[in-house]
């Protein structure tokens, strides 16, 4: 997969500063990264792969852990002063934000998230993380500590060709609207919560 770099600027935020990147794959889908401190000196860069959540990121769901998710790895990378936040647009474990509010509408019926996508005729989870290395290696980052509890992630980008030399769990606090996501998580993806 092959991406290029678009557009480059600055985002503050009350993280702090990031330089935010903008990404176009060759068919026409755009992504951005945010950037904080010196990245390509070679040293394992501490990375969050983030899928696009509109109803956690920006919307404040309970229904997830996504938003403070988020703010978690800002946060983190702000407390070093370097890393990389990958923010892959693929709301919804891939199958978009109508088809997302859909699958709520099935869960609200009782259904986990696993069913109700599978029920609306998706996979489980449709996400594709080779635009996630692709990005990385379009910034020159080779090697990474990855915030992640998800050991998918961690073996997808091994084979897109970035070398994850360290899982950093990234666990957040449960709310009463996200436990039996978060159990979902665990027992049927293999979350490590």
């Amino acid at each position: 997969m092959q991406v290029k770099i678009a557009a480059k600027t600055k985002l503050p935020t009350p993280f702090g500063e990031f330089e935010l990147i903008g990404f176009e794959t060759e068919s026409g889908q755009e992504h951005v990264a945010l950037a904080m401190g010196s990245y390509t000196d070679g040293a394992p860069v501490l990375t969050r792969v983030h899928s696009e959540c509109l109803t956690g990121d920006a919307l404040f769901s309970q229904r997830c852990d996504c938003g403070p998710q988020l703010e978690a790895a800002m946060q983190k990378i702000a407390d070093q002063g370097r890393g990389i936040i990958v923010y892959l647009r693929q709301e919804g474990r891939g199958i978009g934000l109508i088809n997302k509010l859909r699958a709520y509408a099935e869960q609200d019926k009782g259904l986990d998230t696993v069913e109700a996508n599978e029920i609306l005729g998706f996979l489980p989870d449709a996400r594709d993380y080779r635009v996630a290395a692709a990005m990385l290696e379009a910034l020159s980052v080779a090697e990474i500590r990855l915030m992640t509890n998800n050991p998918d992630k961690v073996q997808s980008l091994t084979d897109a060709g970035i070398k994850v030399v360290e899982r950093v769990p990234h666990q957040v606090a449960a709310s009463p609207h996200n436990q039996h996501y978060l159990a979902t998580k665990t027992k049927k993806f293999g979350h490590l919560l």
